[in-house]
């Protein structure tokens, strides 16, 4: 069933206004203002009134009103156009959508989380009114409000269930968006376990890894499953130890689930407003971060000149640190590191980036995504290589401590660093020749 979105847009107004009245009236009586969860409880009893009054005038002028479950339509849509993503939101209420892909208004795409793609239903009746949808989005998704217009063509932020939205105008024939689902906030490593993403010994490690406040850079291609091992490795982290997270959109929502993680503040750039000024890009919220009493610095994504302030902080006796970077392979993350340093402002070159990354990084972790939906087999997330650094000598060395042989993950090199895993309660499974 669709419900008449020329009438659900006019009947969202309708509540919006009422909204919008409430908030001035208790701000003149200087009322506090109402907390997220009481205004959406307001505004569940105003689209009701809306609704019965827009009954009663359809019976008096002779027309047969909504039915309940018509109304019923109409009121998820008004709620979901006000404070969730539109007609978007029942793509985000299904739990085995994984990634929204969309090419303009009425090019739909689907992954489901067993690999299966399809095309859906158009969101929205025109590309204007997708623009509209994005830009809504933008106003009140972040910390701040994100324009996306022709001068601000490009939009990346975090949705309210936390999925992450990348959208596109201008440089494209018609507006597009891809939506990265976040289908686990709460992940812990034994559920990673299960899902086949690690195998028992490398979970017992990494947690081992964490506990020992060990530097872990956690690389892997797009959609790979980089952010949810963070998130894994991040819930690892005794809830005593105060986290700064650091994004260009927040995402990780470490801070979300208080029993865990008490103690997080999640800094996110700024970008410039339309006078080009004003901009806090992710370099300086690093060097920011810093100075605000961490435990430990998580830096969502390295894809620019915050590498070099990351490494140096790393470096510097901010241990335990947590990041992701794109890769193609656990060593080509050195060579994609050097990449990043001689383009940032230092412009440091590659003897000094090797030097930095052997005195800064401890792990890196590669994760890999296979999809042989076609084949049975479904889609899969999987750890491959847990490379562990272990000095540099005229180029970064390192050991993989991991390695996939036949599609498993198994021990490999004898980890360095090994006695500082024994001290914080590590039983190494498959390492037994390194402690005999």
């Amino acid at each position: 069933m669709m419900a008449d979105q020329v009438l659900l847009r006019r009947l969202r107004q309708e509540v919006a206004d009422v909204l919008s009245r409430q908030r001035r009236e208790d701000a003149d009586a200087g009322l506090p203002p109402m907390t997220s969860e009481d205004e959406r409880q307001f505004a569940r009893a105003v689209i009701s009134r809306v609704l019965e009054s827009h009954a009663r005038s359809e019976i008096a002028a002779g027309r047969t009103p909504p039915d309940q479950a018509e109304e019923a339509e109409l009121a998820y849509g008004i709620h979901a156009a006000l404070y969730g993503v539109g007609r978007l939101q029942p793509l985000l209420d299904d739990p085995e959508i994984e990634n929204i892909d969309i090419n303009g208004y009425d090019n739909v795409f689907v992954g489901y989380a067993n690999g299966e793609e399809k095309q859906l239903p158009p969101v929205a009746d025109s590309d204007d009114e997708l623009i509209e949808l994005v830009q809504v989005l933008g106003s009140y998704s972040g910390l701040t409000s994100r324009p996306f217009d022709t001068a601000n063509p490009q939009l990346d932020l975090r949705l309210p269930d936390g999925s992450r939205l990348s959208a596109v105008m201008g440089v494209t024939s018609r507006p597009a968006l891809s939506i990265r689902r976040a289908r686990l906030n709460r992940v812990k490593l034994d559920m990673l376990v299960d899902n086949g993403t690690l195998t028992p010994e490398s979970a017992s490690f990494l947690s081992a890894a964490v506990a020992a406040r060990k530097n872990i850079m956690i690389a892997g291609a797009t959609n790979a499953g980089k952010t949810t091992l963070l998130r894994a490795l991040a819930n690892e982290i005794p809830p005593h130890e105060r986290l700064i997270t650091v994004e260009r959109a927040l995402e990780l929502g470490l801070g979300e689930f208080r029993d865990l993680h008490p103690n997080v503040v999640a800094f996110e750039e700024r970008l410039p407003n339309s006078e080009g000024q004003g901009a806090i890009g992710m370099a300086e919220l690093v060097r920011r971060s810093l100075r605000m009493n961490p435990s430990r610095v998580i830096v969502g994504e390295v894809l620019g000149d915050e590498i070099v302030t990351m490494l140096n902080a790393m470096s510097q006796g901010n241990d335990g640190s947590l990041s992701t970077i794109h890769a193609n392979s656990s060593i080509e993350v050195f060579n994609r590191i050097s990449t990043y340093a001689i383009q940032s402002a230092e412009r440091l070159p590659a003897e000094a980036t090797r030097m930095l990354i052997a005195g800064a990084i401890d792990f890196v972790v590669f994760v890999e995504r296979t999809n042989d939906f076609h084949a049975g087999g479904g889609l899969r997330r999987r750890v491959t290589s847990i490379r562990e650094v272990n000095g540099v000598d005229g180029q970064v060395l390192s050991s993989e401590v991991f390695v996939d042989q036949d599609g498993m993950l198994v021990p490999g090199a004898a980890i360095s660093c090994l006695d500082d895993l024994l001290a914080v309660g590590y039983s190494p499974m498959g390492f037994e020749s390194q402690v005999m």
